[in-house]
């Protein structure tokens, strides 16, 4: 049978060997955690603790009256040491809340939930994912409350949970799927409850044989209406627009978003973190987080706690080795390498990617040879190498009209290229410099 998948896109080594078979573990609480104030698209939290005071688990310790925000909570019982700048895992120091851990167990701060959702006002179930921190796990961290209640104008009519995890290594999602599948199901009922929406599906691609069968039995089993759609291995199937394509055979047009074309996507971490906090009250201060690569001694996916050091994850998986040359926080193809690792576990942290020399390829750049493998592999049917002389040669207007803002910086177009051209790293200073300009263009 012919699986969906979206067109052009590229096939990278997939890597999953290293963990795809390893049950989640949990994580001892950590002695201390360092939790940064902004873990989301939208404005930063102001901090509501001061260095001294006592937080209990689940505590809400910074916020943003900002409606694209969500607040962040503590993760562990403990005693603020310092509201100041830490390094963070994209590579700058931000402010982040320093809590020293105080006993062996946690002292909860649950959020108030209703006897029994289902009846509860939908304005009442959207407060409380808001409450509960809850941003998309996938990567984007985009705050869930604000996806979840669409314009009026944007008639929704189709949810699909996005369990394709196509970024090569990671396996967190896969695991979820298979040891958390009730949670999971039961937060895409409740998502789909708030979209009022009744077309549910399940995307997955066709290398998790046992995600798919334990997500199509257990959809079977407990009632639900939802498809469980496998689908063609590719990169990058996991980004939204590449996802809808797959399942519903809709484009989303250039610069538009999932609503406009009826659709709404969520991580499957996302769903089992909305099933936490309606179902049980639990704020977001923990995820699974794959530690794995060639130059870690024991991969594992952790149940870690959010501003856990990513340090304590590495010597709780043995150490990286001694060849290790690379660690990327996510995956290779849109991750980001990390120089420090006492940096913090964040939302959006899926994996720590630890690489020796034998994976990374050190390789010279050459002029372009014209061949167009880039053209063929972008999903966003671009011209990378065009945009890319454009943004080198400062032309910035011409490249915002062919359409460089549409990038989703997958990486793909680099990743094809037989010169090596590092393509969309020129993307993403292209896209960064249009946006300075516009910002200029509008203050004056």
């Amino acid at each position: 049978m012919k699986l969906r998948t979206f067109k052009k896109g590229i096939h990278p080594g997939e890597y999953k060997e290293f963990s795809h078979d390893k049950k989640i573990e949990q994580m001892p609480l950590p002695e201390q955690v360092y939790i940064p104030l902004q873990q989301h698209i939208g404005a930063p939290c102001e901090p509501l603790v001061k260095k001294g005071d006592t937080v209990k688990t689940g505590q809400v310790i910074g916020r943003s009256s900002a409606y694209v925000s969500a607040p962040v909570h503590a993760s562990i019982t403990g005693i603020v040491k310092a509201v100041d700048k830490f390094p963070h895992p994209l590579g700058m120091r931000v402010e982040m809340v320093h809590i020293e851990r105080t006993g062996d167990e946690d002292d909860w701060e649950l959020l108030s939930i209703p006897e029994n959702w289902e009846k509860a006002p939908r304005v009442e179930l959207i407060k409380l994912i808001n409450e509960a921190g809850i941003v998309g796990m996938g990567g984007a961290a985009f705050p869930t409350h604000v996806k979840l209640n669409p314009p009026a104008d944007k008639k929704i009519d189709s949810f699909i949970l996005n369990g394709v995890e196509c970024e090569p290594y990671l396996t967190s999602d896969h695991r979820l799927m298979v040891e958390y599948t009730d949670q999971i199901l039961a937060g895409m009922n409740i998502i789909m409850s708030l979209l009022k929406v009744e077309n549910g599906y399940i995307g997955i691609e066709n290398n998790k044989p046992d995600a798919i069968e334990m997500m199509s039995k257990r959809v079977k089993d407990l009632g639900y209406s939802f498809q469980v759609v496998p689908l063609e291995v590719k990169y990058p199937q996991g980004a939204e627009k590449m996802l809808i394509e797959s399942v519903l055979h809709r484009k989303v047009p250039a610069g538009g978003l999932p609503m406009d074309v009826g659709v709404v996507v969520n991580n499957v971490a996302t769903a089992k973190a909305v099933a936490d906090a309606v179902l049980e009250g639990k704020p977001l201060v923990e995820r699974v987080t794959t530690v794995t690569g060639d130059g870690i001694v024991h991969p594992k996916n952790l149940l870690t706690r959010i501003g856990a050091p990513f340090n304590d994850l590495v010597e709780f998986c043995g150490g990286v080795k001694d060849e290790t040359t690379m660690v990327f926080m996510g995956g290779p193809m849109m991750g980001q390498a990390q120089y420090d690792l006492s940096v913090p576990v964040i939302k959006a942290a899926g994996g720590i990617v630890c690489n020796t020399s034998k994976m990374i390829t050190m390789v010279e750049h050459f002029p372009c040879i014209r061949c167009g493998a880039c053209v063929d592999a972008c999903p966003m049917y671009l011209l990378p190498t065009k945009l890319a002389k454009l943004t080198e040669h400062k032309k910035y207007e011409e490249a915002e009209k062919l359409g460089i803002q549409n990038c989703i910086e997958c990486g793909s177009c680099a990743f094809s290229c037989p010169a090596h051209i590092p393509l969309v790293q020129w993307l993403r200073v292209g896209k960064m410099r249009v946006s300075e300009l516009k910002r200029k263009q509008k203050a004056s």
